[in-house]
């Protein structure tokens, strides 16, 4: 795991559309294959702090924090199952002792299975109507001495 750099912004926005598109089938993207691509140069590298897992030489995850939320987390979908996950949470933890926050789709089971493995708890359930996606979501928070 290292930070990211400009240069990782291409290969990072690839990550998410194949795990996006893997992980969340029926969610619908609000933004196209370019536009996510345009975000991760103009927002999540530069303004972010965003990490990269590479491997072989190729990008296969990422996590991106702002401020006490974790914005991003996504891996290959070939990646998922080996521990990465893991230890990009335990990264986010690492950076962010006084707590986390996250949101994650209701439809999304596994995601939330992994957080609350690792200490997260749903604090707000919504109807979607806030997110880009319209999708329900699900707030949740890590607090020192919660996992």
């Amino acid at each position: 795991m290292r930070r990211a750099v400009d240069a990782d912004a291409a290969d990072l926005a690839d990550v998410w559309l194949r795990s996006f598109a893997a992980a969340l089938p029926t969610v619908r993207r609000a933004h196209g294959d370019d536009e996510v691509r345009d975000w991760f140069s103009s927002m999540v590298v530069p303004r972010y702090e965003t990490w990269a897992t590479v491997a072989d030489g190729a990008v296969v995850g990422l996590l991106a924090l702002d401020g006490a939320e974790l914005e991003q987390l996504y891996l290959d979908p070939s990646w998922r199952g080996r521990g990465l996950g893991d230890r990009f949470v335990e990264l986010a933890k690492r950076q962010r002792p006084d707590g986390l926050g996250l949101w994650t789709f209701q439809v999304n089971g596994p995601a939330q299975r992994f957080y609350e493995r690792h200490g997260f708890v749903a604090v707000e359930r919504t109807d979607g109507r806030r997110n880009e996606e319209h999708e329900p979501d699900v707030r949740y928070v890590w607090q020192p001495g919660s996992g």
